[in-house]
């Protein structure tokens, strides 16, 4: 029998194992597959972020707002309708000038009815916008109502510039006085003599805002020491104050008046940073908006129109 050649069998095995065991361990260390479902992708520089939605009165999910680009050209015979809030009559009309400035050929409509009136006149569509001192209900979002923040303001409460009170308040004081368990200036650290206060209507973002934020959501005082007024106006009010009585109204609309002083809440003044009653301010649109409308919001929430809207200020 002829002796075989080449190396015997066990070599051949052993080689097998090798570089079996090779192949296992580079499987157990290969690196973490890098296919495009687990890649992630970076953001593109310039991407276009959303405006922050406006929250919703009632614990609805908010609609998102649209975002709104300052337009290059609007056309000649564009018309925008506003109707709102009188806490942004100032707003309003900063920025209408400064639309029609820019853009030759435009109209802005402001008018001041109260955010309850703006809101009722966007759903009829007798108005391209709304101005409101307050957040969309619920109810208003399943109309198909979007909001987007404009500016942020204060609630200044204000007496007569010849009221004998010429303290501040603190938060507790505040509703006491509102709510109508103080109704003499002696209970909040004033001389004695009767608390007269002027309330605006239910209409009122202002009031709305005033009685969640500053009352807790409890109601205002009903008693006779309490006026409400008929409209939404802030001329009324502080003509009603005379010299014993105590309103609210934006903080921009009683800066200057000499008729007026306002008061301190928590020794803090209106333009402290830590004052108190601070809200937002927003304009109100149907979603999915009109080109009016995305070209007057463009204008409004850019750099360019948040500059005129504080002109004069």
């Amino acid at each position: 029998m002829a002796k075989s050649s080449g190396p015997p069998p066990i070599v051949f095995i052993l080689l097998f194992l090798l570089l079996a065991g090779g192949g296992w361990f580079f499987f157990l260390n290969k690196p973490a597959s890098q296919d495009a479902n687990n890649t992630p992708t970076p953001t593109p520089a310039g991407d276009v972020v959303a405006p922050p939605v406006a929250p919703v009165v009632g614990g609805a999910k908010p609609v998102a707002a649209s975002t709104f680009a300052l337009p290059a050209s609007v056309p000649a015979g564009t018309a925008v309708r506003i109707d709102g809030s009188t806490s942004m009559v100032t707003i309003n009309q900063n920025l209408k000038n400064g639309f029609q400035g820019k853009f030759s050929g435009t109209t802005v409509d402001t008018k001041a009815n109260g955010s309850a009136k703006g809101i009722q006149d966007l759903v009829a569509g007798t108005a391209d916008i709304a101005a409101i001192s307050r957040p969309l209900t619920a109810q208003e979002q399943g109309q198909g109502l979007a909001a987007v923040p404009v500016a942020l303001d204060t609630i200044a409460l204000v007496v007569g510039i010849n009221n004998p009170f010429k303290g501040g308040l603190t938060s507790a004081q505040v509703q006491d006085i509102f709510k109508g368990t103080a109704q003499d200036w002696s209970k909040v650290g004033g001389p004695a003599g009767p608390i007269k206060v002027i309330n605006r209507p239910e209409v009122s973002g202002t009031h709305q805002t005033f009685k969640e934020q500053v009352l807790s959501g409890a109601n205002f005082g009903t008693g006779p020491n309490v006026t409400t007024l008929d409209r939404d106006a802030t001329t009324p009010l502080l003509q009603a104050l005379g010299n014993n009585g105590i309103g609210y109204a934006t903080f921009a609309q009683v800066a200057n008046q000499k008729t007026v002083r306002v008061v301190p809440v928590n020794s803090a003044t209106p333009d402290a940073g830590n004052y108190p009653y601070k809200r937002q301010l927003y304009y109100a649109y149907k979603n999915p908006p009109s080109q009016t409308v995305k070209d007057f919001l463009g204008y409004a929430t850019s750099s360019e129109g948040q500059k005129a809207m504080l002109a004069g200020n």
